[in-house]
């Protein structure tokens, strides 16, 4: 059985490429796979690892007394879900390109707070998803909105434009995404916006699911490993309320294009997927270069050829 382990924290890095390095060291023969992303603001992490090793992870990563107040989410899987272990240096964490004031950011507010409000249904509420569309259509909380733009980049703009349609005094903003992170960024530009009553689920929804099962949320959470989706309530199934692209039966099931230039992630029962040997469409099935389709009751994300030199 292997952990599954969820992680971020915010703390300054003089030198991110030592921090690699360090990191890479660690790693090396143990049984763990894993994302791992250090920048000059912090770390990022997800990894799967025999518990052995994913407990010696944490001991020595919270030995770090930058890290000693790191929180980790934790799950069990059978099988590792990433295919390799990776750890990069990045610019940002989340994609921004814009300095944000930390010490502004929302107020935390724990997942059985954050069921209450639900429940409360109060009409000065707005419950916004920070997460990516794809992200959206397997699973959210109920009454949540979406981000109307793909490009998180565009989020100040869309804090301005809030700022024009709603009471930035009276409207309580919930906010959540998958483990928290993007939250940390999001936040503190409403309330540059003006926005007094700003909240971030803590831990994100793992850590909802984690505590309060699935209460209000619809659908499953989509997971960026190879198991794409899982319920956040570990101990039942979740319903399925997304729907193939094409037929539009219920269905979770997220494919990479198999047209190596297209490579878009769409969902699609298993009939619709095999019919179009894995393409999204009739042009990438003509395209000159279509990887073969492998007919799988759960698809994996596109592995490169070669995981070696990764090209």
């Amino acid at each position: 059985m292997m952990v599954i382990l969820a992680y971020y924290f915010f703390t300054t890095i003089e030198d991110p490429q030592q921090e690699v390095a360090k990191h890479r060291a660690f790693l090396e023969g143990k049984d763990i796979r894993c994302r791992v992303y250090i920048s000059h603001e912090g770390i990022n992490g997800q990894m799967s690892a025999s518990e052995k090793d994913g407990e010696a992870y944490i001991a020595w990563l919270k030995s770090d007394e930058r890290f000693s107040e790191i929180a980790f989410k934790t799950h069990f899987h059978p099988v590792h879900v990433f295919p390799r272990t990776t750890v990069k240096y990045r610019k940002q964490l989340v994609a921004l390109d814009q300095a944000v004031d930390f010490s502004q950011r929302g107020s935390y507010i724990t997942p059985r707070e954050f069921r209450k409000a639900l429940e409360e249904k109060k009409e000065d509420l707005l419950i916004l998803d920070v997460r990516n569309r794809y992200e959206w259509e397997i699973g959210h909380f109920e009454g949540a909105e979406l981000l109307p733009f793909e490009n998180f980049r565009d989020f100040p703009l869309y804090a301005q434009k809030l700022q024009k349609e709603r009471d930035v005094e009276a409207t309580r903003v919930l906010m959540y995404c998958t483990g928290g992170i993007r939250c940390e960024l999001f936040s503190p530009l409403l309330r540059k916006a003006g926005f007094r009553n700003v909240y971030q689920l803590q831990g994100g929804v793992i850590q909802y699911g984690l505590d309060e099962g699935s209460a209000h949320w619809r659908g499953k959470l989509f997971v960026f490993d190879d198991r794409l989706s899982v319920s956040i309530d570990t101990k039942k199934e979740a319903e399925v309320i997304s729907r193939c692209t094409f037929c539009q039966k219920f269905s979770d099931l997220y494919y990479n294009c198999a047209n190596v230039e297209c490579n878009e992630l769409f969902l699609s029962c298993l009939y619709c997927a095999e019919e179009r040997t894995g393409c999204c469409s009739t042009e990438c099935q003509q395209a000159p270069r279509v990887r073969a389709f492998k007919k799988e009751a759960r698809p994996v994300p596109f592995r490169r050829l070669c995981e070696t030199c990764g090209s």
